[in-house]
């Protein structure tokens, strides 16, 4: 069996879902930021174990929810806003039977989906390691996070599906204006990657280390916001995502505009 981490903040709305979807398993654990909405009580009946806690930022949080009681030696990280198939229910209850004790993760394919639609190109996050043993697990980074995981990693073969925009375009931009803010005092602070590599950026099998360097590297770069539509409608080929590829395109490169205009205001002292 797999025990199951759900961190929340007001996902009265999502958290129904995630909760039927995992509902394969006797041990799921909602780890809440202190949320004013019914996320706990929902949780409660539906028979999860409640842990609360103030959120400071992004790794330190994750970090402390690994040290929950967990019943079973493997963990499934999700979000409210996801949702495993069920074919990957099944595989990975079964392949944690065969895995041998050095392994200490598998690394999945998730999909975005916008307005009903797969963002099977627009999407530029295909990876994520979300089901570890939490002992040789850790993140890093206070945005954007990173799991470092110690030893060997393997691969699954179903979709993990995400509905970021679940709660409408309103909620998704008002997110990204929070990250956005917290991406630019980063920069402004230069405590992004110091020394990123290219290869690295183009060729290491986790998404998290790639974006990482990706976005160390895309940072030196004039014209940000532009390159990214640019790079995501034709290079990722988001035009053959339809309307929805077109507007998740849109939306990235406003983020991205975001952070610069964010940076150059901190840069400058202030407003």
């Amino acid at each position: 069996m797999i025990s199951i981490l759900i961190l929340t903040k007001n996902e009265q709305h999502d958290l129904p879902g995630c909760l039927a979807s995992v509902d394969w398993s006797d041990d799921i654990h909602v780890f809440d930021s202190h949320s004013t909405d019914a996320t706990v009580e929902i949780a409660r009946a539906a028979g999860a174990h409640v842990t609360q806690r103030i959120f400071d930022n992004y790794a330190a949080h994750r970090n402390a929810a690994f040290q929950l009681p967990f019943k079973y030696p493997w963990l499934l990280i999700l979000d409210a806003d996801e949702r495993p198939t069920p074919e990957l229910s099944r595989e990975m209850q079964q392949i944690i039977l065969s895995a041998t004790p050095e392994t200490s993760g598998f690394r999945l394919r998730r999909r975005d989906f916008l307005f009903g639609t797969w963002l099977k190109h627009a999407q530029i996050s295909p990876f994520y390691i979300r089901l570890v043993r939490p002992e040789r697990s850790r993140y890093t980074r206070a945005i954007n996070e990173v799991i470092e995981v110690t030893g060997p990693i393997a691969e699954l073969s179903y979709p993990l599906d995400h509905f970021p925009f679940s709660k409408g375009i309103a909620h998704w931009v008002s997110k990204h204006n929070v990250y956005s803010t917290m991406e630019a005092e980063l920069i402004h602070r230069q405590q992004g990657l110091r020394n990123p590599s290219l290869k690295t950026a183009l060729r290491d099998p986790d998404f998290h280390t790639r974006r990482l360097h990706q976005k160390a590297l895309f940072y030196k770069l004039p014209g940000r916001p532009i390159i990214k539509w640019l790079y995501m409608m034709f290079l990722r080929r988001a035009v053959l995502d339809g309307y929805a590829g077109l507007v998740y395109a849109t939306l990235q490169s406003i983020y991205e505009y975001l952070i610069v205009l964010k940076t150059k205001e901190l840069d400058r002292g202030g407003a």
